[in-house]
Parts: C-alpha cells; structure tokens; sequence
C-alpha cells in the first residue's frame, strides 16, 4: 500500500523527546515557552501561543475576536468541520460561504460579502491545502466592515500568498495551525494560535489553562504562591513531550516544505497527460504553498468513488478532503444560499499520496494507477458527465 501521509522521525528529534521525558516535567513548561518563541520568530508574529489542538487554537481565536451568543462567522463550506465547530463552541451560529471553484478551494470573498449581516463578527479564512485564501481582498472587506479575519492556517505553516510577503497565519486578527499527526509540522496532537495583537494573545494565555493568572510552571519556579481564576478557561494546554518534537522537527520544516513542493509540481507534470482530472491552483501558486495535500477534481461526479475504490485495490490509499459541511446531518441548516461550487467539490475532490518521502518509482505508480483505474470505468459504459461551466 502507498499510503496517504507517511511520518518519519530522525533520531534527533526521537532524542529530543527522551530528553523531555527524562527532565520530570511533563506539563507545559520551558520546552512549550522555547517552541513558542522559535514559531513565532519563524511566522514573523510577536505572539505564538501553544494548545493542545488546532481546534483549541481555533476555538480561543474565536472567542479573543469577540465571537459569542447570538453572533455569526462565516466560514468555508469546504473544510474541515473543526472550523465550524470552533463558532459553535462560542455559542454563535456558523455561516457558510462558497469556495471560489475547481481550481481555488478557498472561500469566495464575493459571496461572503453578500452573507455579511448585523450580527456577523467574523470571517475565518482556510488556506486549503496550504494555498493562500484570497486574504487582501478578505482583510479589506473585513476592515470595512468592521469584522475579525480569523486565518485557519492548519494546512499552511511557512506557506505565503501569491503575491508574497508576510507567511499566512499572521494577516487577520489571529491565525490558528495544527500540529495533528499528519499535517506538516505534526507531534500528535497540538495546535498554535499566532497574533500580532497584545490584547488576544493575553486573552489565549489564559483561558489555555482555566484562566488561571499563574501556571504550573511558574508556581514550580518560585514566581507565584498562589492563583486567581479570572474568567472562564479551558484545559487547552500543550505538553513537553510535543513541544519537544515540535521543536526539535522546526529547522527542517523548510526542507520538508521544499521536498513537498517539487513532488508537486512532479504530480503536476504528470497529471497533466491524464484525461478526466482537473488539477487545482497553479503551477506557480506551488512555489508559495506548503503542499499539505495533492487533490484532484475528477470531471465526473459519478467516477470519484468507484475511482477510490478501484485505487484501494492498487494498492493507492486516497481520501477526501473534504465533504460539504453543510451536507453533514450536524450541521443541515447553516448554508443561507446554495453552494454549487462547494457541493461540486465535495464529490468530485481526489487527495493523492504526498509526504517529503515519496519516492518517484511510488508516484509514478500513483498516476499510472489513476488513468488505468479511470480508463477502466469508461471502458465498463460510465460515460462522463458533461460539465457545467458555471460552477467552475
């Protein structure tokens, strides 16, 4: 089997996480405090703070924006239900958004703009498989209207716009990454809010840990006797042994990132002679992307699973990144107008085997699996579809 992701760990950064096991702290403590330092140097951001997911991450950006009872966000309807989920943990109701299409699986600026209403206090952006969302256009429609852009910067460590300059994560109001196992910088479990504003950083310092004044750490070293509780906080703490690995995996993210990228473009070059695939975003738009994922959009609906399954029997793991939000049964009800784009993607999206590691003899059998796999399903009368060139 050619899996999906695939995680290889070097002996130093094995090392690193021996060394924090045999320090006898556990809990966050000073290898948390040097990671956050060396992620936010890396970022460009004056504040990282770590918690224990990316979902924490987005959740406490979410309430440092003021996102609570009876407020809107809008987000995409093409992510993964976390970014959702988060506005719901605020008590406010989630609004979704349309991407842009077949090639961009960013959120449309456009239609978020028509979703904006009285109560909308957010917008959370996702940079879709480490592309840059459309952020400029997004920042000054929130400036205008006087909304937090919350960056769901999982997919996307070290990645920058297009256009270059600040890396993603660091544009709105706050960023949130994830360091779950098979992202790009993974330890497991973990996550990491960036910002550049004083007042949220303070506000996700706290509530990581109960909302308590002083921690674990700081009442080990003699710096407070006591705490005070001062709102309500959350178990969102990160601890040593991921901070360690994280830490110790931070000076070959670029290298990663760098290895991800020309098996992209590889992909690219090869998919290129495949007929029935789309392939998203643009040759050049890989120079700038963290690559998280290879996806594919098959031009027939109808083709994608059977696709998926034909592949499994190749020995080619897939997956499908992702389905419609508003088309899972939790959250039937928070798309205000169609979302043909969306819906499009959700069934026609193919993510393809991609880590630093893959070999080209294992790629080359990925692609060659794909066209015999979709040649095969036309040959057996599965005609394709014609497409609708409105919702490209």
């Amino acid at each position: 089997m050619i899996p999906l992701f695939d995680i290889r760990l070097s002996e130093r950064e094995v090392a690193a996480v021996e060394e924090a096991l045999r320090s006898g702290w556990l809990t966050m403590g000073p290898r948390t405090e040097t990671f956050e330092r060396a992620f936010a140097d890396h970022l460009g951001a004056r504040h990282a703070i770590a918690v224990s997911s990316g979902t924490a991450a987005l959740h406490l950006a979410c309430l440092a924006a003021g996102v609570g009872p009876g407020d809107e966000a809008i987000v995409p309807a093409i992510t993964f239900v976390a970014t959702a989920a988060a506005v719901r943990y605020c008590g406010a109701r989630p609004v979704l958004a349309d991407i842009v299409g077949q090639r961009d699986l960013g959120i449309d600026p456009d239609h978020v703009e028509g979703l904006i209403t009285p109560r909308t206090r957010a917008v959370v952006a996702v940079h879709y498989g480490g592309y840059a969302a459309d952020v400029e256009t997004l920042a000054a429609l929130c400036e205008r209207h006087g909304l937090a852009l919350i960056e769901d910067a999982a997919h996307s460590p070290s990645a920058t716009p297009a256009s270059g300059g600040r890396k993603l994560g660091t544009r709105g109001t706050a960023g949130a990454f994830s360091f779950f196992s098979n992202k790009v910088l993974g330890c497991g479990e973990g996550g990491l809010v960036a910002t550049d504003d004083d007042d949220v950083a303070r506000f996700v310092r706290s509530r990581r840990s109960h909302a308590m004044t002083s921690g674990t750490w700081d009442r080990h070293r003699g710096h407070a006797s006591g705490y005070d509780v001062a709102g309500l906080g959350f178990n969102y703490r990160l601890d040593e042994l991921r901070a360690a690995l994280l830490h110790a995996r931070l000076p070959a993210l670029e290298d990663d990132i760098g290895a991800r990228r020309r098996i992209v473009r590889r992909y690219r070059e090869l998919l290129a002679g495949v007929p029935g695939v789309t392939v998203p975003y643009r040759d050049e738009d890989v120079e700038h992307s963290s690559c998280y994922v290879m996806p594919v959009m098959v031009d027939d609906p109808e083709l994608r699973d059977p696709l998926r399954e034909l592949l499994q029997e190749r020995g080619v793991q897939t997956s499908v990144l992702y389905p419609a939000i508003h088309e899972l049964s939790a959250y039937r009800g928070c798309a205000r107008t169609r979302l043909p784009r969306s819906e499009l993607a959700a069934r026609t999206e193919l993510t393809l085997p991609l880590y630093p590691h893959l070999s080209q003899s294992d790629q080359d059998v990925v692609v060659e699996s794909l066209r015999e796999s979709l040649a095969s399903l036309r040959a057996a009368g599965r005609p394709a579809a014609p497409r609708d060139a409105t919702l490209t």
